[in-house]
């Protein structure tokens, strides 16, 4: 069984539908509620594990009944607790999510105890760093987290996927150390200050972002799949699934937790690629973050293994 380490947030997805997504000052009717467990790393922690990796996760939640079910939620995912830690002084984070009726969302994060994971928290997991096959990191945690990770990938000599989401400014000499950085269209933006509008335009981006130390670019496109960069004059589109979407909330996620596990099991990241995508497809047609991610046998049916 592949060894993947995920760093990062766990937050509890707080969500409603609407008819829209409100306006400045509008109160929107909608429903139903739906609550459940979600944030970036969590729900990559969950997405690779249903694939079949063995997953541990290292972040940190509040000692309530939030962090309880953050607990309970991995304990049934087979994924590994032992580096969650609660936090008694902090509470466990939060999304606040509102879908509209064509499956866009909108979403406020409030990071709570995962946005202050110090160096030490990600150093005592160091002993699954030496055995993982892939590390995986988003930018929704401290960058102290996302630094420490990054470092301790290199020291043994693991492949690091950096999922630059949700954008905030990072030090760029990290990424000569990331194998994989898996933007998306704004994220591209944020990085190489290149509109992503098409082909022509994400392989500008990702020609940019390749020339800061990355091995390896792919700039997510949404139902379009994913453009692959790996230097040269040419990049290339690795099509997505054609699915019917009830709600896009959480489809990044479910593209990085596939890729890391397909390429944690020794896949070429083209063909990790279109594993990714068949992820991120399936996890649209159901509503939700975490409890949306695909599993393996569904993942094998769509691509017809």
């Amino acid at each position: 069984m592949s060894k993947v380490v995920v760093v990062g947030s766990y937050v509890v997805d707080l969500m409603s539908r609407a008819p829209h997504l409100p306006k400045p000052g509008e109160t929107v009717l909608g429903g139903p509620f739906q609550m459940g467990p979600g944030g970036k790393g969590g729900n990559q922690a969950t997405a690779a594990a249903r694939c079949g990796s063995a997953v541990t996760f290292i972040t940190k939640v509040g000692d309530d009944l939030f962090g309880q079910a953050a607990l309970k939620h991995f304990k049934e995912e087979n994924v590994n607790t032992q580096y969650i830690k609660v936090d008694p002084t902090q509470s466990t984070g939060a999304a606040l999510i509102a879908v509209d009726a064509k499956s866009e969302n909108s979403i406020v994060v409030a990071l709570g105890a995962c946005g202050t994971i110090t160096e030490d928290e990600v150093i005592k997991a160091e002993d699954k760093f030496k055995t993982a096959e892939i590390v995986l990191v988003q930018l929704e945690t401290s960058i102290e987290a996302v630094v420490t990770t990054v470092k301790l990938a290199k020291k043994y000599g693991v492949p690091v996927i950096l999922n630059p989401a949700p954008y905030q400014e990072f030090p760029r000499e990290i990424l000569s150390d990331v194998s994989y950085i898996t933007p998306n269209e704004t994220e591209a933006f944020d990085l190489s200050g290149i509109e992503v509008k098409d082909e022509e335009s994400a392989l500008e981006a990702a020609i940019k972002i390749h020339s800061m130390g990355v091995e390896t670019v792919i700039i997510t496109l949404a139902s379009k799949g994913a453009f692959l960069y790996t230097g040269g004059e040419k990049g290339e589109l690795v099509p997505g699934f054609k699915v019917e979407a009830v709600d896009t909330t959480g489809a990044g996620d479910a593209f990085n937790g596939g890729l890391a596990h397909a390429l944690s099991t020794g896949h070429s990241v083209r063909e990790a690629m279109t594993f990714a995508n068949a992820v991120a497809g399936l996890s649209v047609t159901k509503i939700g973050t975490a409890p949306a991610m695909p599993y393996k046998k569904d993942v094998e049916k769509i691509l017809g293994a």
